[in-house]
């Protein structure tokens, strides 16, 4: 299926395109943003090559003054400079091998589908004797908001003994060249459908947070449209269904300033050297600023803690605030299209709850998924989606029998909690993996063995 074709092409005056991004929208300040904001990164090169330099010469066990405070502080202050001022690239997955049924299994990851905006990873398990445990096909579908894939580390560790699984990694929209045209929320779900098409019919389709409406839709446009190849079951995590429901600070936000605001004072433009220079985006640093703003007492806290715990040499405190922070300050631009477009469909219209939603001049109606078991999943204290927002889908999909539907609120945990962490491990994951194994589907490939 071609990029941007779904069924019967529409008639161009029916299709429905993203919102209009062009430079003359933006502020005075929001045009040059980018090339200052390159400019300045560049300029603090010999700084931080220094500072790094500085800091291992404090460092150096064969240095007298390592041993003293004064050489410990300045060691703490010059890492602090050069990590507070760095560009954080895009972290490793790290997943080498993963432990199955008490014996450990390779794990490679190869990319087995690509387009300019995203690849899909598998994670191919080599084993020896295959387990007897089936193994369901599960793919990922990643959030395109801010963070690379690899912010799923843990989900996918959690996942993996019991699956063959998937997962989509979006790419950071300054390495896409212009040249390669736009990509908005129809492009999204386009993307999401071809991968179902790929992969065949039956595969589990797991969404975390933002991917949950163009999930949604794109199952709700295949079923109506008769097609094979839709997923078995959709898990729906902690995804903004209804916007309406218990609405959070983000929310209220997007609802207050409008769309017209966004559109001038987020969107810039990519400078040169990137390969997608002219390209707009909104830009991962300012996603970035308002990530840490909405927290920003526990994010000065955790740094200040951080510095204290290189002037005690306290190492493995340090190395757990060095793993956390090297993912989360590892952000990607999004393209210019995809962002306003999902904020006026989700967060401004509530198009899908409404029933205004549309993916290329058709009109995505939930109720028309009729063999896709649905598992919603929120957290109880999330303060990004709502509790209630994510389970507005199972009223939408009216069309689907009770006994293929379930819902779980996780209590005490925010939003990174539903994908992640210890109570995700131990009372989330598990009822994930029994409601798969509950809908599977083997007659259409589902449990093929991985090659």
């Amino acid at each position: 299926m071609a990029i941007g074709v779904f069924g019967d092409v529409p008639d161009a005056e029916d299709v429905v395109v993203a919102p209009e991004v062009t430079l003359e929208a933006a502020s005075a300040l929001a045009r040059p943003m980018y090339w200052m904001f390159e400019l300045g990164h560049a300029a603090l090169d010999p700084l931080r090559m220094m500072a790094d330099a500085g800091r291992l010469f404090y460092r150096n066990p064969a240095n007298p003054l390592s041993h003293t405070g004064f050489g410990k502080t300045m060691s703490a202050s010059l890492e602090m400079f050069e990590r507070t001022t760095r560009r954080y690239g895009k972290p490793d997955w790290g997943i080498d091998e993963v432990t199955v049924g008490g014996v450990s299994v390779p794990v490679e990851i190869e990319t087995v589908w690509e387009r300019p905006f995203c690849k899909l990873l598998h994670f191919k398990r080599h084993f020896t004797n295959k387990p007897r445990r089936p193994q369901p096909r599960m793919v990922i579908v990643a959030p395109l908001s801010g963070h690379y894939a690899t912010l799923l580390r843990g989900t996918v560790q959690t996942l993996l003994p019991n699956h063959d699984l998937y997962i989509t990694d979006w790419v950071d929209a300054r390495n896409v060249p212009a040249a390669e045209g736009p990509f908005s929320l129809d492009h999204y779900i386009d993307y999401v459908i071809e991968i179902f098409h790929h992969l065949g019919g039956g595969v589990h389709a797991l969404a975390v947070c933002q991917p949950a409406v163009p999930v949604l839709a794109a199952v709700a446009r295949m079923e109506e449209m008769g097609d094979p190849d839709v997923p078995a079951s959709m898990v729906l995590m902690g995804g903004p269904i209804d916007t309406r429901e218990s609405p959070t600070a983000v929310n209220h936000f997007a609802q207050e300033r409008g769309i017209e605001w966004f559109q001038r004072n987020v969107i810039t433009t990519v400078p040169w050297p990137n390969a997608g220079v002219m390209r707009q985006v909104y830009p991962g640093f300012l996603q970035l600023h308002g990530f840490m703003a909405m927290n920003l007492e526990r994010h000065l806290k955790a740094h200040a803690d951080m510095f204290g715990h290189l002037v005690k040499g306290d190492g493995d405190s340090a190395a757990k605030h060095r793993e956390f922070y090297d993912e989360y300050l590892s952000v990607m631009d999004l393209p210019a299209e995809y962002y306003l477009q999902t904020l006026q469909t989700v967060f401004i219209d509530h198009a899908l709850p409404r029933g205004t939603m549309t993916h290329r001049g058709a009109r995505v109606d939930p109720s028309k998924i009729r063999n896709v078991a649905l598992l919603t999943v929120e957290g109880e204290n999330d303060d990004i989606s709502g509790v209630g927002q994510t389970r507005a889908a199972q009223t939408l999909c009216s069309g689907l029998p009770e006994d293929m539907k379930a819902h779980y609120l996780q209590p005490t945990v925010g939003h990174y909690g539903v994908f992640n962490g210890s109570r995700f491990r131990a009372e989330i994951a598990p009822r994930i993996s029994d409601f798969v194994l509950s809908h599977n589907w083997p007659k259409k490939g589902h449990n093929r063995p991985e090659g």
